[in-house]
């Protein structure tokens, strides 16, 4: 069954951060908060929350963007460049059972009143 997958920014934290130039990023994106969401061909749905830390010590100020011009897209672009291998693979499974749990039932039990 295929599955398609969007991802949203739930919250971010900001603080000022001195790269290793010796310059000051103000309010570099510290921490995020996120969700990736799975829907079937069947239109059922599993999400996955996570967090990821990010840094911008290595971020020249003039690579540096500021927060009044940040995108969600640049935001899930450094989240999802974190989320790769064995760590996707482990938010696609958590997605895929959570949908996989729909199926199971938990019926009367037929001798019971």
């Amino acid at each position: 069954m295929s599955m398609t997958y969007t991802w949203e920014v739930s919250s971010i934290q900001t603080k000022d951060e001195t790269n290793t130039d010796n310059a000051t990023n103000k309010d570099a994106v510290i921490q995020t908060r996120w969700k990736k969401i799975g829907t079937d061909s069947n239109g059922n749905k599993g999400e996955f929350v996570g967090a990821t830390p990010l840094t911008s010590v290595n971020t020249s100020a003039s690579d540096f963007k500021a927060i009044s011009e940040l995108k969600e897209s640049d935001v899930l672009g450094w989240i999802q460049a974190q989320v790769t291998g064995d760590y996707e693979v482990h938010v696609n499974a958590q997605i895929q059972k959570q949908i996989d749990d729909m199926a199971i039932k938990n019926p009367n039990l037929p001798w019971a009143s």
